[in-house]
Formats: C-alpha cells, sequence, structure tokens
C-alpha cells in the first residue's frame, strides 16, 4: 500500500479528487452540510413567513422508534396536511449509484429520495404528516421532490416580498448552493493532508 493515503479520520484508502472527503461520515463534515442546508431553508422560510419547527417527530412514536422523520417540519404544507422535510445529501459516486448516475442526471438523488420515503413514509402517515424528502448530491443537483418544494417556497418568498418569483428561484438556489459549496470545502481541507 506504499503510496496510498489514508483517511485522517478513517482507515479508508483517500482517493485525490477527494470523494471520499464528500461522503466520509466520520469528522462530523457531513453533519455540518446537512445542518448548513437545513439552516440555508430554515432561514428562507422565515423569509416566506413560515412557521414551522427544527428537528420534529423524535419520541412520537409508541413504539420507542427514534427515526426523527423531519429536519424540518411545515404546517398546512401540502393537502392541509403538515410536511415533514427531510435533508439528505448522497454521492452519484457512490458505487452503489455510479452507473445509474453515469447515463441519467439525478439518479443518485432519485434514489435517495425513495430511501428517505421507505425510511419515514410510514411514521409520517401515523402522525398524519407528508413526507418530503430534499435530496441533494454533493456536486449539487437536486432531486425532484426537492425542485418541487424549491419551487413552492420560492413562490411564497416572492409573494411575501413582491420580488419576481424569478429572483426568488435564484436567491434560494444560490443561497442552498453556497451552503453545499462552504460545506464541501470545509470537508475538503479537513483532510487535505491526506489530499496531498
Amino acid at each position: 500500500m506504499s503510496g496510498k493515503r489514508r483517511s485522517t479520520t478513517t482507515t479508508t484508502v483517500v482517493d485525490p479528487l477527494g470523494h471520499h472527503a464528500l461522503t466520509c461520515k466520520s469528522g462530523g463534515d457531513s453533519i455540518f452540510r446537512h445542518n448548513s442546508l437545513r439552516d440555508a431553508f430554515w432561514e428562507s422560510c422565515k423569509l416566506a413567513c413560515i412557521a414551522g419547527q427544527i428537528e420534529a417527530g423524535s419520541g412520537l412514536d409508541v413504539e420507542g422508534s427514534r427515526t426523527r422523520p423531519a429536519d424540518i417540519l411545515l404546517p398546512n404544507w401540502e393537502f392541509g396536511k403538515p410536511a415533514a422535510l427531510d435533508f439528505t445529501i448522497t454521492s452519484a459516486l457512490n458505487p452503489s449509484t455510479l452507473n445509474e448516475a453515469s447515463v441519467m442526471h439525478g439518479s443518485a438523488a432519485s434514489a435517495a429520495e425513495v430511501r428517505k420515503h421507505v425510511a419515514n413514509d410510514e411514521k409520517c402517515s401515523r402522525l398524519g404528516w407528508v413526507c418530503i424528502p430534499l435530496s441533494v448530491e454533493t456536486y449539487g443537483c437536486w432531486g425532484e421532490e426537492a425542485g418541487r418544494c424549491l419551487d413552492r417556497l420560492a413562490t411564497r418568498i416572492a409573494t411575501r416580498t413582491g420580488c419576481p418569483k424569478s429572483s426568488a428561484v435564484s436567491g434560494l438556489y444560490g443561497r442552498l448552493s453556497i451552503g453545499l459549496v462552504r460545506a464541501n470545502a470545509r470537508a475538503l481541507l479537513a483532510r487535505s493532508s491526506s489530499l496531498s
């Protein structure tokens, strides 16, 4: 294994392009990235005067489930029901999604949406919530459900602020993209000694 560098936080061999740094669960960078996106979205909800709750659903199950299906819970979001928004960041370069991602744009984000529905739909249904996964790939491609949700939020921002919807969409995606890129840079810099 001479010449190969290992992660400073795990025993994984580090690739020189930094893919490991963007997907490594060790060291807290994936949590930081997740929370950065959640917080940017939450600030956008406030701009649209949408009330809600962060980190909702924990401890609400009688079966003792520790799942927390809502990074953000928005009341009255869809068809009069609250929406449990659950952020997830995935990579198109993961071995489980690489083949499909090489031929279909956004397939890793779509697969992450399916995983979130499998994990959360039953609990959300029992609580009377609609599960909406907000999945994004590490390089910025959003899932379809996330795109619809972001469009809906941008419409509310435009209505509330009086700005054109195109400006609200641009501002919303801009805030989220900057949060994602900054968090990715943080993860790469934290492992830069492994990459050089």
